[in-house]
């Protein structure tokens, strides 16, 4: 591995190769057509702690996690579902989970969202939870939350999956909640 850089808002080491990557997921975009997400920011003000909660099955969200984080940078497409076609939201949870554990997921975020799991409250959110996104009690996105308040999703036409934070003014805002689909 090569060698760690420090990142002060957080306090962690990572491998340079990782650091390059979140500087590049960080800038890209993500989701549907009304999605506007704030430019990203080097310091999230209000910033919440996000405590690491171990998943029930570690190996499975950890693989969820790895093939999430694998495809950003992936172009967005409006019904897409596949890595050579891009994604849309809802096409990126399903692929990755049907890839990884071959769990084959409703199609859309709002029937992600009524899809059978616990509800989670933010604190408590584990790798590989699923987050929702919309407003009016009406859910218009889905991710696949990573870990330390970040989430990995398929924003917005002209895009790539990208990876964001929880505590972003525009995600914060309209948060709708979270699925636990590893039990």
């Amino acid at each position: 591995m090569g060698k760690a850089t420090h990142y002060p808002d957080t306090g962690h080491r990572a491998p340079i190769a990782l650091a390059g990557l979140v500087v590049v997921l960080l800038a890209a975009g993500c989701g549907r057509d009304d999605i506007r997400p704030a430019p990203p920011q080097a310091g999230v003000v209000g910033q919440r702690e996000w405590p690491q909660v171990t998943p029930a099955d570690p190996a499975a969200a950890n693989s969820v996690l790895m093939r999430a984080i694998s495809l950003v940078g992936t172009p967005y497409r409006y019904g897409g579902n596949t890595p050579d076609g891009g994604f849309d939201c809802s096409g990126l949870v399903n692929y990755v989970y049907n890839d990884m554990l071959d769990l084959k997921l409703p199609r859309t975020s709002r029937d992600l969202a009524a899809y059978q799991g616990p509800k989670i409250e933010p604190r408590k959110l584990a790798t590989a939870d699923l987050v929702f996104f919309g407003s009016g009690g009406n859910v218009t996105h889905v991710g696949i939350y990573v870990g330390e308040g970040r989430f990995v999703h398929a924003p917005s036409t002209g895009g790539t999956v990208r990876l964001d934070h929880l505590d972003g003014s525009y995600w914060r805002r309209n948060y709708s909640g979270a699925k636990r689909i590893l039990r």
